[in-house]
């Protein structure tokens, strides 16, 4: 597996980490544990150091399941997580005060099995809290040894500006694929220039972009999807030329459409380290693959001419979660 370093931050992680929020949260039915732990534990051997995860998630039980899964391999891997949901629910709104911060640490640290979580983001900005209030609560943590780096998720320019004038901020998490483009004119040349890294999730478009989903797929009860615009069943019949284009250009290369979608992304700057997330070992395998994976010139020009041609319609997100995007 190749190595990435995260800016000039010094935190090295795999070329392409894993994911873990889909194993029991957002995307239906939970993944069983003991299945949900082998899947990670294969990811190590596979020679992924990155996984992610978040309070949020589950609530709770993510954390879990990550924190049994690395305890034998600890010192082998980097565990990123997040605070900033109130009461680990995120429909109850933001709460990035440094008290619940602090609380928050502590309860991570015992789910995780572990004694410093190695990146904690802010998972969404808190518009009741000043940035440099946060900042400092994570700097003081980092002081404690209970936090190795800082990050922040789906943070706007200037919020990461102002972040990281208290302490250095190590990534940036955000929706990065080719099917949602908008860190490339908003965050990314800042990013270069403040030597930050950067984390695409999403990167496989919630899983669209791999061709398993038509405008006729079923999302079981519970599934984010239902409730995401770019998912109607009309804006899927229409968001299915990208994937068709991305299909020819992969059967040309004898891969997958996944692994065209991650290839491409490995190929945009050389510190940044997407965490695709899957339930399934052969997926798993599918997506590790993509890393050894080069792109031609012609392969991006070709690319680019299946985005200009294939526009994506539909927001990402559901209203309510529109309403919360730092600008």
């Amino acid at each position: 597996m190749q190595k990435r370093l995260l800016g000039r931050s010094g935190l090295e992680v795999s070329a392409i980490g894993l994911g873990c929020m889909g194993l029991n949260h957002s995307y239906g039915l939970p993944t069983e544990k003991s299945a949900a732990i082998g899947l990670i534990r294969t990811a190590v051997e596979r020679g992924v150091t990155f996984f992610d995860t978040a309070e949020v998630y589950g609530p709770y039980i993510n954390e879990e399941v990550v924190g049994e899964a690395l305890a034998p391999v600890r010192e082998r891997v980097v565990i990123a997580s997040k605070f900033g949901f109130r009461i680990g629910d995120p429909a109850r709104g933001v709460d990035s005060r440094p008290e619940h911060i602090r609380t928050v640490v502590e309860a991570s640290l015992k789910r995780l099995r572990t004694d410093r979580i190695d990146l904690l983001y802010q998972h969404r900005v808190d518009p009741a809290v000043p940035i440099e209030d946060v900042a400092g609560a994570v700097k003081d943590l980092i002081g404690a040894g209970k936090v190795r780096h800082f990050g922040l998720s789906e943070a706007g320019a200037q919020t990461i500006r102002r972040a990281h004038a208290v302490q250095p901020v190590t990534a940036l998490q955000s929706e990065y694929s080719l099917w949602w483009r908008e860190p490339e004119t908003s965050v990314l040349p800042m990013l270069e220039e403040l030597g930050i890294g950067f984390v695409p999730f999403s990167p496989l478009g919630r899983g669209f972009l791999t061709g398993a989903i038509d405008a006729q797929t079923p999302f079981v009860a519970g599934d984010f999807r239902n409730t995401v615009p770019r998912f109607s069943v009309e804006n899927r019949k229409i968001n299915a030329g990208l994937v068709d284009a991305l299909g020819r250009i992969a059967a040309g290369k004898g891969i997958t459409r996944a692994q065209i979608a991650l290839a491409w992304l490995l190929a945009q700057k050389p510190w940044m380290a997407p965490i695709p997330g899957t339930a399934q070992l052969h997926h798993l395998e599918e997506n590790l693959g993509a890393v050894s994976i080069t792109l031609t010139a012609d392969d991006l020009s070709a690319i680019e001419s299946a985005l200009r041609q294939n526009k994506i319609v539909g927001e990402r997100y559901p209203a309510y979660m529109q309403q919360r995007i730092d600008r």
